[in-house]
């Protein structure tokens, strides 16, 4: 009897030893918790998202730069070519996000297209570098590029998108696989990770946006877009470097084609009454989901209609095993509502990252009037404020890490000290104030065009240091915002989704720029009627900039409470048991 008790507590200390959220190791055994993941395997996962931001910041901050003076491009040709490639940096990773839920798995999904985005960075030098390949230029912004030149330049931008497409959506819930589900403790350094992840993307910003800017300014293209393609050749060292201890979640099949069964069964089924005794709808009877990688999830009430294709009927059974397309499990029908409650919430952030979209065109604007000068002989670009939205989330991660959360845990005894929800709340609420002090600042300006009469001047004596606070608070927020959407977004996802909603999350970027480009030209039209100069004419000195902030203040106000109201119908996804 004692020597059974033995082995008894011998087996239960051996289960102890892996995971039980359905990880595996990199040879496909069940991931053992003391030799892989947790803060162990992160520091490669952090070291190549810092690589890999490093080089896409580093390319990507003065594109319409070298479009323009390099390419022989005309600034709105530039400018566009520049936000269309932009914008396709975010729509191929709901490409790379279905690869690696479907298929591949995010650890493939992330080598795979690392190594076609190192190629993408590797011909862009090239083309920089070489002769035959360089425009030939005359003088430093007079060059004369063949089509062929053109096409090969472009040809390893949209190389380098598609690279970015399968790293964006899958590196940080990969980082994320690394700590259990199950085990309380792993799930409390969870949320401290999405932090450092951030983090790690504002660091390799920062050096970008400052010191790889300047080199192509001063020194030249060629080693200006060669430092990012060494700093994407480390970020796949680092990550292949931590292979041995990484966790990988098994690939779970098509998430459409899933969701669509379970629409199509729903409308198939639409006069079936859904019984009340919601243990009669249809389930798997074993401990797992019939869905590789993925727990079982609990029958919640709403959507209630794709219930349906849960309900069992005499017809589902007439040929054996039961057609996907007819009857689906709760699993699956669950699954499809997780996404659905996601879209509200998804829907609030695109006002953010519009006022966020500000930073890169109309405060750049604002400063370009304003004095840049640092001591006598030193101007700073307009567009190098944002340096200080960067400089913000660097100093407010470790505050919210380290201190925000300590105390707000000992006041709510969450494990994060306060929910997604509540943190990008408060970040939605900080925003207000960042637009609030743009238009404050502009009203100031005006005044003083006013009584000066500075009504002519390019620039007036007002420091455009002044435009710190409102970039500063935009960092503020973003620290509670994207972080908070990160973790959301991967938390509240059904495991076998969370690339997909990753990507998802990360078209809000892409949504606001067109939400503020369409604002503008709609504001343009509204306010030049009848000969008038607008609210953004040429010359800021006879416009109206601050009634545009107002707007955005107005419009995230608004957003707020939208936002709470969807905060406070959301149903959190329950998943159920454990994987092996």
């Amino acid at each position: 009897m004692a020597e059974e008790n033995n082995y008894t507590k011998q087996s239960m200390a051996e289960e102890d030893d892996y995971t039980k959220d359905g990880t595996v190791d990199y040879r496909g055994n069940p991931a053992n918790k003391k030799k892989t993941g947790t803060w162990t395997a992160c520091p490669f996962i952090l070291g190549n998202e810092f690589c890999e931001r490093l080089a896409y910041y580093g390319m990507s901050s003065n594109l319409v730069l070298y479009f323009k003076y390099k390419l022989d491009q005309k600034s709105t040709t530039a400018s566009n070519n520049a936000l269309n490639w932009s914008g396709t940096c975010y729509i191929t990773p709901l490409i790379g996000a279905f690869l690696a839920d479907a298929y591949l798995g995010r650890y493939w999904t992330i080598a795979i297209f690392s190594i076609i985005y190192v190629i993408g960075m590797t011909l862009l030098t090239l083309t920089a570098s070489i002769p035959g390949l360089k425009p030939s230029c005359l003088g430093k912004d007079d060059c004369n590029p063949t089509d062929t030149q053109s096409a090969m330049c472009f040809l390893a931008l949209y190389l380098v998108a598609v690279g970015t497409g399968g790293i964006k959506p899958c590196v940080s819930s990969y980082g994320a696989d690394q700590f259990d589900d199950t085990d309380e403790h792993e799930k409390k350094h969870k949320s401290s990770f999405f932090n450092w992840f951030y983090l790690s993307i504002n660091v390799g910003a920062l050096i970008a946006g400052s010191i790889i800017v300047w080199i192509q300014e001063n020194i030249g293209w060629g080693v200006g877009f060669g430092i990012p393609a060494a700093a994407m050749a480390i970020a796949v060292v680092s990550f292949f470097s931590g292979t041995r201890l990484y966790r990988n979640q098994k690939p779970g099949g098509s998430p459409l084609t899933r969701m669509s069964q379970v629409v199509v069964a729903s409308i198939k089924k639409y006069k079936v009454q859904v019984p009340a005794d919601k243990s009669l709808l249809h389930e798997i009877a074993d401990g797992e989901s019939g869905i590789q990688g993925s727990r079982k999830l609990d029958h919640t009430k709403d959507l209630s209609f794709f219930d349906k294709a849960a309900v069992e009927i005499q017809s589902d059974h007439i040929k054996g095993s039961p057609d996907p397309w007819k009857l689906c499990t709760v699993t699956q029908v669950e699954e499809l509502k997780a996404i659905i409650r996601l879209l509200p919430v998804w829907a609030t952030g695109i006002v953010f990252s519009a006022v966020y979209s500000q930073m890169g065109s109309l405060f750049v604007v604002q400063g370009e009037s304003m004095d840049p000068h640092m001591g006598r002989h030193f101007e700073i670009p307009s567009a190098s404020l944002s340096i200080f939205d960067t400089i913000s989330v660097i100093i407010w991660v470790p505050v919210y890490d380290r201190i925000i959360v300590p105390v707000a845990r000992k006041l709510t005894g969450h494990r994060n000290g306060i929910t997604q929800l509540q943190r990008m709340g408060t970040g939605l609420f900080i925003s207000i104030f960042a637009m609030l002090a743009a238009g404050i600042l502009e009203v100031v300006r005006l005044g003083i065009v006013k009584r000066h009469n500075y009504y002519t001047h390019d620039r007036i004596p007002l420091s455009i240091f002044w435009q710190v606070p409102q970039y500063f608070i935009i960092g503020c927020a973003e620290v509670f915002i994207f972080i908070g959407q990160l973790e959301f977004f991967y938390e509240q996802a059904p495991d076998a989704m969370r690339s997909f909603s990753s990507a998802l999350s990360l078209t809000t970027v892409a949504l606001g720029n067109y939400l503020s480009s369409l604002l503008v030209t709609i504001v343009t039209n509204a306010s030049t009627r009848g000969g008038k100069l607008g609210w953004i004419p040429d010359n800021l000195n006879y416009g109206h900039l601050h009634y545009f902030f107002f707007l955005l203040a107005i419009l995230s106000v608004l957003n707020l409470g939208a936002f709470l109201l969807v905060a406070k119908w959301y149903t959190y996804k329950r998943a159920m048991g454990t994987l092996r």
